[in-house]
């Protein structure tokens, strides 16, 4: 069994590229839902402000590799049934215990948008929609305090997500294909 992380920066298109995943029969297990969990169980409102908040307080209760750490548990179960797809692994100390834990059933799909393109999606989008700054923000926030740089730059596949979504479905499962 293979676990597939999707990496990229926010609005690159990670979810929909973790979705086809799951079209392709793939369990999708998404590491945002610990923030929105924890949010959800603090009562608090699900927007930018306190999702930065309590991704920061797991990383500092956890250490920096708290998403990969905290979903061993489900990713190791969903292993019991298919192949596995992680919907936004961050951080380089992520990327690092997966790859120690999964060894050579391990791969990376780095999804790469310019930054004009993701933030006119990241303005237009339904849920979780950020303003301009908020997304600029929020890349100079993940860069330089979660190192997201270095599981982009060690993926395995790169898909270029400024086209249609036809385009990017075909990539993606050229990519499942080789996987299989």
């Amino acid at each position: 069994m293979k676990v597939v992380s999707i990496v990229g920066m926010t609005g690159a298109g990670k979810s929909k590229v973790a979705r086809v995943f799951e079209d392709e029969g793939f369990i999708r297990i998404r590491f945002g839902d610990l923030t929105d969990d924890e949010i959800k169980k603090r009562g608090l409102e699900l927007n930018e402000k306190n999702e930065r908040y309590i991704r920061e307080l797991l990383r500092k209760e956890h250490g920096m590799s708290a998403y990969a750490k905290l979903n061993l548990p489900r990713i190791d179960e969903a292993l019991k049934h298919s192949d596995v797809v992680i919907d936004g692994l961050y951080s380089w100390e992520e990327y690092t215990l997966l790859k120690t834990y999964y060894q050579e059933d391990f791969y990376v799909v780095a999804v790469w948008s310019s930054p004009g393109t993701r933030y006119a999606r990241l303005t237009n989008r339904l849920n979780r929609c950020l303003t301009l700054e908020e997304a600029a923000n929020r890349d100079k926030t993940e860069i330089e305090n979660i190192n997201k740089g270095g599981p982009i730059a060690m993926a395995d596949f790169t898909i270029t997500n400024e086209s249609s979504l036809a385009n990017l479905e075909k990539e993606i499962k050229r990519i499942v294909s080789r996987l299989r």
